[in-house]
């Protein structure tokens, strides 16, 4: 088939490379001049790891980044709120955490036809019956046998269909970050955090290389209201040291070099509900179909799950609609336990209410010991949690 491509995240470039695979004649967009990875560093899981695994890149990735074998939060008080361990789901089992720029970089050269990518083509409308792209400057482009809309959670092209999502929401708390020398730090193959009530959240998740710079880094992130991340300045910066001395001392060094409130980058949360993630020619990966809050950091491994189910429903189905239908009704349970999941604990991590806070730091350590909900817990963590029952 002929087929566009909106968007050179990872949801685009994991597509790229499985219809690539298929002989589709391929057309990518991508809005910036230079495409460039957009984001902070991630954990990805065990789906997530299949994936490339897939597409023959698994041995790359665990090169480029950090094994991680667990997860462990505590309050301001000291008290454990979350310690979780891979081993105990499965033996052999562990996540790895990643720079963007590291997978970026692994997804593109990857790519035959990374070259060949339009760039500075920012799609605005589109005709779902017809195939048929709109960008910014009054072009058109297509028609096209099938669009793949990946253009991220604020995407244009859901936007200009009218009732195609159910929820589309910007969450009231977001997200400061930046990547960080591990030089020197004691948990490298941990995901740390550390709580104050439900409005703050620091963690530091070790990302292994970066694809412009020598040495291990970690990703650090200060979790903020919106408002504080969009009006983020010198003065928020001295504050966020006071509160890092202050929650986390240990942490602290770790910012020496971090002097400029341009040094941290901002992030926003988007809740999108889509009741099916397509319409007519046009299919919405990752963030464009689904995008959830960061509380389950799922976002990498859903789009790169996205983009390998829709290829197979292609290998399948000779008729689009029917390709289409199958690879909504592969993914649907999936989103749903981890939409609905992410919807309901991000009040425990992030809002104004700290009683939620309170009742999470009493229940969250004892649960996590109780064999059956510790291992619901991990598979949840995991990714691996694909139905509410089962």
């Amino acid at each position: 088939m002929k087929i566009a491509i909106v968007g050179y995240g990872a949801a685009g470039q994991a597509a790229s490379l499985f219809l690539a695979g298929q002989g589709h004649r391929l057309s990518v967009f991508e809005q910036a001049s230079a495409p460039g990875p957009v984001g902070a560093g991630f954990l990805l899981q065990p789906t997530g790891l299949a994936v490339l695994a897939q597409l023959g890149l698994d041995e790359q990735a665990l090169a480029l980044g950090q094994r991680i074998e667990s997860l462990h939060g505590c309050n301001q008080y000291g008290r454990q709120v979350m310690a979780m361990r891979y081993v105990d789901h499965a033996p052999g089992c562990f996540g790895l955490g990643m720079s963007r720029g590291s997978l970026f970089a692994l997804l593109r050269d990857a790519y035959s036809g990374a070259g060949e990518i339009h760039v500075g083509t920012r799609m605005v409308g589109v005709d779902a019956e017809g195939g048929v792209l709109h960008d910014d400057r009054g072009g058109r482009h297509g028609p096209f046998d099938l669009i793949v809309a990946a253009d991220g959670a604020g995407s244009r092209l859901r936007a200009s269909l009218p009732g195609l999502a159910r929820r589309d929401t910007v969450y009231p708390w977001g997200a400061v970050w930046c990547l960080l020398p591990a030089e020197g730090w004691a948990h490298a193959d941990s995901l740390q955090q550390r709580y104050a009530g439900a409005r703050e959240m620091i963690g530091l998740l070790p990302v292994g290389c970066r694809a412009d710079r020598d040495g291990r880094w970690l990703t650090f992130y200060f979790s903020l209201s919106g408002t504080q991340v969009d009006t983020f300045d010198a003065a928020a910066l001295t504050r966020l040291r006071e509160r890092v001395a202050a929650l986390w001392p240990e942490a602290l060094p770790l910012l020496a070099g971090v002097e400029a409130p341009e040094q941290l980058q901002r992030a926003r949360y988007r809740d999108v509900v889509m009741p099916a993630p397509y319409r007519g020619r046009v299919v919405f990966l990752g963030d464009a179909a689904h995008a959830m809050s960061p509380q389950l950091g799922q976002g990498v491994n859903m789009a790169l799950l996205d983009a390998q189910s829709l290829a197979a429903a292609l290998s399948v189905w000779g008729e689009l609609a029917q390709a289409l239908r199958t690879h909504a009704r592969t993914r649907r349970r999936h989103l749903q336990v981890y939409q609905s999941m992410s919807r309901w604990l991000t009040p425990l991590f992030q809002s104004q209410h700290d009683r939620l806070a309170q009742l999470r730091d009493l229940a969250f350590g004892p649960l996590g010991r109780l064999p059956l909900a510790r291992g619901q817990m991990l598979r949840i963590l995991t990714g691996t949690k694909r139905s509410w029952w089962r």
